[in-house]
């Protein structure tokens, strides 16, 4: 249920009001195929045989590859039970849909939540395979398609902006710094995210680090746990916050289902990704509750943030303009407030769920109709 989760489940729903009936495969149990269940969705689990970056070596890729045979032959089983007339795949991480679809001559979906810079083998693999299966794969940003589309020769991207439910984040209140322990007068700084090399949580401590120096009585929350392989990152985290004596100031909360509360509290919200980010779902979610957001300028949040505006856009990695940007609105509630309000007129004007699920319907019978 962090971003390309909840926007798969928008993207079922849709697809089951034009009358589908869809049939969820997941890598794993979790609030996800929770919510899906409830919803009244079939729902099974295999692993997929996802692809991530510490499979990049010999015994990874041959890890990969059984797991993808398995969940192939899977795929059969399942169609022989429900006769599929689509597949459509949530994320470039998982490739057998796309491949089953091809050998099977179905109809493919692929939603593009990623930007590769490499490894190059892979980039090319990912940009033959889409040529092969998803003559219009949906690409969740310009800078996903920019990206891509110079890699493919028959694939035609069309980008569709991610739009969620807003109304838990318009109307969200919470006595979450009392839970905390946070004093009423005090500046919460928060980062939303799951725990990976990308998002950027010790960037954020860095930056935590400096701000304190001079204005102590800040408070930062982190909010995320780690994608399975990469708990080393947030053990990291837990050395670094003991190391710099930052427990007093900055609260690692794990993962959380109540984000709109959390948003409630803050004052300031910061995705400080140091790698590029198609899209992030979270900077929506911040923007509804009206908080000024600071950004790199790494991918899609350099299209949501109108730098000065709605927030700030940093260049990756850099402490020093981070800080800067920071200390800006701490000093200002006046601008917090005038940023936070631009925001929530923007999410809502450009980034609206009605208008992610005309685009997302009008894709999927384009499709149906070429098939």
């Amino acid at each position: 249920m962090y971003g390309s989760g909840k926007i798969i489940l928008q993207v079922i729903r849709e697809y089951r009001n034009e009358g589908l009936n869809p049939i969820i495969l997941l890598t794993g149990p979790g609030p996800l195929a929770d919510q899906l269940a409830e919803d009244g969705f079939i729902v099974r689990i295999k692993n997929l045989g996802v692809l991530r970056r510490k499979y990049v070596k010999p015994s990874g890729l041959v890890n990969r590859f059984f797991k993808n045979f398995n969940a192939f032959h899977y795929l059969d089983e399942l169609n022989r039970e429900f006769q599929f007339e689509l597949i459509y795949s949530n994320t470039l991480a998982v490739i057998v849909g796309a491949y089953w679809a091809s050998r099977r001559r179905l109809p493919h979906i692929w939603h593009i939540h990623e930007i590769l810079p490499g490894p190059a083998p892979l980039v090319k693999f990912l940009g033959t395979l889409l040529d092969r299966s998803t003559r219009e794969p949906i690409v969740v940003s310009e800078a996903v398609e920019n990206h891509w589309k110079g890699k493919l020769r028959k694939a035609l991207p069309t980008v569709i902006h991610n739009g969620i439910p807003y109304d838990d984040f318009l109307q969200a209140k919470s006595d979450l710094r009392a839970e905390l322990k946070v004093p009423k007068e005090r500046v919460i700084i928060t980062m939303i995210g799951r725990i990976n090399p990308g998002k950027g949580q010790l960037f954020f401590l860095k930056m935590a680090k400096e701000v304190l120096k001079e204005n102590p009585d800040c408070h930062f929350i982190l909010v995320g746990d780690p994608f399975p392989g990469y708990e080393d990152i947030e053990r990291e985290i837990l050395v670094q916050m003991e190391q710099v004596s930052l427990q007093k100031n900055v609260s690692h909360l794990g993962f959380r289902t109540d984000i709109p509360d959390i948003l409630g509290i803050s004052d300031i919200f910061i995705l400080p990704s140091i790698l590029p980010d198609s899209f992030p779902t979270v900077i929506l979610e911040a923007m509804a509750a009206k908080k000024p957001v600071i950004a790199t300028e790494s991918g899609g949040a350099s299209e949501m943030i109108l730098d000065g505006e709605t927030g700030f856009l940093i260049p990756i990695s850099d402490v020093e303009k981070g800080v800067k940007a920071i200390r800006k609105l701490i000093e200002s509630k006046d601008l917090r407030l005038q940023m936070g309000e631009k925001g929530r007129g923007r999410v809502l004007e450009e980034y609206s769920l009605e208008a992610f699920q005309k685009n997302i319907k009008n894709h999927l019978w384009r499709q149906l109709q070429k098939s």
